[in-house]
């Protein structure tokens, strides 16, 4: 029988002319900690915004849980979470307001989701300015709005993209060890991220994608090799980037001149 949370199937995308994803395979397994690592152009967030039904145009066949992305798009989406790079807030809104906002729309009793807010906004460190309108927060605050915002439902399955952009080292951290408990207790995690520090140590496994095809998937002590003995360059080395390495005496000719 099979248990995958996530299998696709041929994969392909195109944006006008262009094919993104060119034929993408994968079977995710419960309780994995996927980190989906690859260039920028490579593919990952549109992986990710297909797989979460942002994208709805696509070829190929996705099933998540079981069910076909493609007719079952609601039935997925009650039991996943998305944390984006970029995602746009109703700033005008207090966190209070918005993650009760998030929360009705999920269905979550009302006693549950308030409890759940106050208990992950004192988390997250926000307590104090959980009735604050967020139009004044830094980047960083609204990404941990919308990292709560993304677990607000208990998903099954979290997706996140670049989850860690704008925040602080002590925020990090705090994501790293809740994406470590999460895992602990059989979520799924698909992680797209260019901090190849954090990928490798809270990944079981690493997929690499590159020009919309996958380059390497397995553990990291499978994937390194004695040339390739960390992440970065591994990375470096499938994608052909190894001259990109910081060349500092062409640096220094550059400036040499006022």
């Amino acid at each position: 029988m099979d248990n995958s949370m996530i299998s696709i199937r041929g994969l392909v995308k195109s944006f006008g002319g262009t094919q993104v994803l060119k034929g993408i395979d994968l079977e995710v397994k419960p309780g994995q900690v996927i980190g989906y690592i690859g260039p920028n152009g490579a593919g990952k967030s549109t992986t990710v915004k297909i797989l979460c039904g942002i994208i709805t145009e696509f070829e190929g066949d996705i099933k998540v849980f079981g069910y076909d992305l493609k007719t079952q798009g609601i039935e997925i989406k009650k039991r996943i979470g998305y944390v984006p790079e970029n995602g746009a807030l109703y700033d005008l809104l207090t966190p209070r307001e918005y993650l009760n906002f998030v929360g009705t729309l999920y269905g979550i009793a009302k006693d549950k989701l308030d409890s759940r807010i106050d208990q992950l906004l004192s988390i997250f460190g926000l307590d104090k300015n959980a009735d604050q309108r967020m139009d004044t927060f830094s980047k960083g605050m609204k990404q941990k709005i919308l990292i709560m915002a993304g677990i607000i439902n208990n998903p099954d399955i979290i997706f996140l993209d670049e989850p860690l952009s704008g925040l602080d080292a002590n925020s990090v951290i705090l994501v790293k060890e809740m994406l470590a408990r999460l895992a602990s207790e059989g979520k799924t995690i698909f992680f797209c991220s260019h901090l190849m520090d954090v990928v490798e140590k809270i990944s079981d496994r690493i997929i690499l994608i590159n020009d919309g095809k996958v380059l390497a998937d397995g553990t990291f002590d499978e994937l390194k090799t004695e040339k390739s003995a960390t992440l970065e360059k591994l990375f470096a080395n499938l994608t052909g980037n190894e001259k990109s390495e910081f060349n500092s005496d062409v640096f220094s000719k550059a400036f040499e001149e006022k």
